[in-house]
């Protein structure tokens, strides 16, 4: 090896060090605090599940069926609603699949509240923009069990460090997704919007908002299917729902049980794929969405 090359290799930058000193100082000084969230969010999310598992399964279909023909009128969609789900209970899977559709929702909820703020300010804000696109980048490209080690010291096993490391890995879809609509609103609504007299607030959600909405709702979808990827690598930590079945087929080599519980992931992804899929005002969905 050259000198050159030599002197790089025996200097190394010790990032990864420096990133255990930092989540050993977080564990130390704060451990009760990260285990009260912990417990906390645990038993908001516990508590959605018993309720959704407290309703008979029929019904419960019954109703996301309903709701699947309400927002799109397609009858074609809610019978595919209707056949998806009682094959996931044919297949006994039904509670982990409560846990999952919990766990998607809940982290698909908590980046919707974080990510399209973010958004909107970095569409205003080009320097804000420049300054988180490489901080996306990164949580997007490092491997998604990276994320598991320091939430798992610092939450413990369960179903918080699922789902902190979820909402880590599907939040750069809808910042992305919200600053790309926001910005593509054309110059002349903005301007007629100027001309009648509307503030910045009332040019936000009369005008860019709803004009950005289609893209919006499409962050929402990667969003979805981005969290539902994450449902074995959380199921590794102890987070309940279809990873779980997964990892133990994994384990044991079971084919049957993992497709199984593969295919109830497979269907649960596309049922919540065409039902939050955007329409347009004949209630029809847009040809351009995937």
């Amino acid at each position: 090896m050259d000198p050159i090359s030599g002197f790089i290799e025996n200097n190394k930058l010790t990032f990864g060090r420096y990133v255990k000193q930092f989540t050993e100082w977080l564990t130390d000084n704060f451990h009760r605090e990260f285990r009260a969230f912990s417990d906390g969010l645990a038993w908001i999310i516990e508590g959605v599940i018993d309720l959704l598992t407290a309703v008979p399964p029929i019904l419960l279909i019954a109703l996301v069926a309903g709701f699947a023909y309400w927002l799109h009128r397609s009858a074609k969609l809610a019978a595919g609603v209707v056949i998806g789900l009682l094959l996931i209970l044919n297949l006994g899977y039904w509670e982990p699949t409560i846990q999952t559709i919990a766990l998607v929702l809940f982290s698909t909820f908590m980046c919707i509240l974080i990510g399209v703020p973010i958004g909107i300010y970095a569409a205003h804000n080009p320097w804000f923009q420049s300054l988180i696109r490489p901080i996306l980048d990164l949580m997007q490209t490092i491997p998604t069990f990276v994320y598991l080690i320091p939430t798992l010291m610092l939450f413990g096993l369960g179903v918080v460090p699922g789902l902190i490391s979820t909402i880590i890995f599907a939040l750069p879809a809808p910042v992305r997704l919200t600053t790309l609509g926001v910005q593509s609103v054309p110059k002349q609504l903005l301007e007629a919007g100027t001309a009648f007299g509307a503030t910045r607030r009332q040019l936000l959600f009369k005008v860019e908002l709803p004009h950005a909405m289609p893209t919006i709702m499409a962050g929402v979808t990667q969003c979805i299917m981005l969290s539902l990827s994450m449902v074995v690598i959380a199921a590794l930590v102890g987070a309940d729902g279809l990873g779980k079945p997964v990892v133990r087929a994994l384990n044991t080599v079971n084919i049957a049980q993992g497709f199984e519980a593969g295919l109830a992931i497979v269907i649960v992804a596309i049922l919540m794929d065409r039902v939050m899929k955007q329409t347009d005002r004949d209630g029809r969905a847009k040809s351009g969405d995937s």
